[in-house]
């Protein structure tokens, strides 16, 4: 049984490895992507190409990556992680070659799945079993700020020493982050807790199994679209609005503080509340974001709005995604399981990047924005039938 203190310590650490690399990795190209395509002389859908890169590599491996978190715990593939993250950046730093360019963006894509959540969180349920909802949804804290710590420091770099040298300095910052990675015990998976409430759930019959994998896999492909749509556009699509481009920046780092409240309220409050009711609150104040983002241009109250709506139901999507499995399926395969689950989602999240900037600039940013809503619409309607068809008074 691990103690009070090394468990309060290794989710500690594992929410600031989340802070990291969700800041060195996925937020990078969003920061960068501007003056990258500038330096190089490149279009920007060449530029966002290898994110695109990156989130296919994210789903090739996927399955592959949660069974190996479910046999050896998460300490070796996450470290391994933070070793291809720091290769990735370094690599970019360096490279003025397209298909340098492409080959350092598939190695951060094999960062990403081995650090960000889905990893994370199959490594605390490798280690808490049916305990892990609570060590799940604190880990997001952290994570949540990344946007807003590292947006505005990759900016402050890239304007004093060029995106070049910021992206050196994330290197050093990813191979820093080793040790935290490494207060992940190895030792299997605790004996399934006592407690009661939706963490000590039995799993749906097999019939509702696969309806329940097939929702669960459109949720977390729906939200991994917008996300990466959102992540490599939502600067842009603020300055299309009308917002200059200072503004832009500061508003959409506020996502991140959307993100990091939610979450905190659902650590503080959320000790009772079936990830099923959270995850359909979540889903349906998505839209009403993006209702409020239409008028972003004209009111920066707007702007604000939808930037802090549009964190904090993502905030709590970040977290569901990770508890829902273990009221759905076995949490004794948790990683298996929702590894073979994520990687439709990955495929499609591939394609976001390139699939907004079309809409983009084809219909201008409103028509981004709608688009994203359609998406929203959607999610929230699996979440309706979710709640619906597998929901368990506590």
């Amino acid at each position: 049984m691990m103690s009070p203190f090394r468990h309060g310590l290794t989710v500690f650490c594992i929410g600031f490895s989340q802070l990291v690399h969700w800041g060195v990795s996925y937020y990078l190209i969003g920061g960068f992507g501007n003056a990258i395509a500038a330096d190089l002389g490149w279009s920007h859908a060449k530029v966002y190409s290898g994110f695109s890169l990156a989130l296919l590599v994210m789903g090739f491996l996927s399955g592959s990556v949660g069974r190996a978190i479910d046999r050896h715990g998460g300490r070796l593939p996450m470290s391994l992680g933070a070793v291809f993250a720091a290769t990735g950046c370094l690599g970019l730093a360096l490279c003025r070659d397209y298909a340098v360019y492409l080959l350092c963006w598939a190695v951060l894509g094999a960062a990403m799945r081995l650090t960000l959540y889905d990893a994370a969180f199959a490594a605390l349920a490798k280690a808490f079993g049916s305990r892990a909802k609570r060590p799940i949804a604190q880990i997001t804290l952290l994570g949540g700020l990344a946007s807003t710590v590292f947006w505005p420091f990759g900016g402050w770099m890239a304007a004093e020493w060029g995106w070049r040298t910021a992206l050196t300095v994330y290197a050093a910052i990813s191979l820093l982050s080793i040790p935290l990675f490494l207060t992940l015990p190895n030792a299997a998976p605790q004996a399934a807790s006592t407690e009661t409430g939706p963490a000590a759930e039995t799993p749906p019959p097999p019939a509702d199994s696969r309806l329940a994998a097939l929702l669960f896999a459109f949720t977390v492909g729906a939200i991994n679209f917008i996300n990466a749509g959102m992540s490599a556009h939502m600067i842009g699509l603020l300055e299309g609005l009308g917002l200059a481009l200072p503004t832009a920046i500061g508003v959409a780092s506020l996502r991140g503080i959307g993100q990091s409240s939610a979450r905190l309220g659902e650590v503080l409050f959320g000790a009772r509340v079936h990830p099923l009711s959270l995850h359909l609150a979540a889903a349906l104040a998505l839209p009403l974001g993006f209702v409020a983002g239409f008028a972003s241009g004209r009111f920066i109250a707007a702007a604000v709005v939808f930037c802090a709506v549009y964190g904090a139901a993502n905030g709590l999507i970040s977290i569901t995604r990770g508890t829902l499995p273990l009221v759905l399926f076995d949490p004794t395969r948790y990683g298996t399981t929702v590894g073979r689950l994520l990687t439709p989602g990955f495929l499609l999240a591939a394609v976001a990047p390139s699939a907004f900037a079309a809409v983009i600039d084809a219909a201008g940013a409103e028509a981004g924005m709608a688009f994203a809503m359609v998406l929203a619409l959607a999610l929230s309607a699996a979440a309706i039938v979710l709640k619906r068809r597998f929901f368990r008074p506590l």
